[in-house]
């Protein structure tokens, strides 16, 4: 039985160095992916942006229409929806998949501390009982995406409507 187990095993460790024998090192060139609708993402990914918008917005960057059923060559331009309970995209992609425009709206996802620290440092009795975080992108514009914090306050039975940026500038 003790010579069994020796056979065994020096059958293993010759079989393990015969492998390492007959291997080839082989290495790849570093290859860089760059995706189609890399503008979009760098114009609105925000790392202070909440989890759910964040992950629609890759969805939508990183959709193929290309691969759909519904795609045809002959239609310069295609209307996708996105859905998830927080919130929703409506995306316009070209025949190539290029992400040409969104229309984003998100209800009640986490703030920026920016936005945060504008609102209780400018009305500091107020709470924030709902928000609305709007996004607009436009692939031919310079200034690629407008992003817009719309806030209903409150404060015991009052409310009140006020808009900010992304940074906490208020809008007017």
């Amino acid at each position: 039985m003790k010579n069994i187990k020796m056979l065994l095993l020096s059958c293993i460790v010759l079989i393990g160095l015969n492998t390492r024998l007959f291997s080839q090192d082989t290495t790849l060139p570093g290859v860089t992916v760059v995706s189609l609708n890399y503008k979009y993402l760098k114009s609105v990914n925000d790392p202070s942006s909440a989890q759910p918008v964040r992950l629609l917005e890759h969805r939508a960057a990183s959709y193929d229409i290309k691969n759909t059923d519904y795609y045809e060559d002959e239609y310069d331009e295609y209307i996708v929806s996105f859905f998830i309970p927080e919130g929703e995209i409506l995306a316009t992609y070209d025949k190539d998949g290029k992400l040409l425009r969104t229309a984003e709206r998100f209800k009640n996802v986490a703030l920026p501390s920016a936005v945060r620290n504008a609102v209780s440092s400018r009305y500091p009795e107020w709470s924030i009982y709902k928000d609305i975080y709007t996004v607009n992108y436009y692939y031919e514009k310079s200034s690629n995406s407008k992003k817009v914090y719309k806030l209903l306050l409150e404060k015991g039975d009052e409310r009140m409507r006020v808009k900010t940026t992304e940074q906490g500038d208020f809008i007017k």
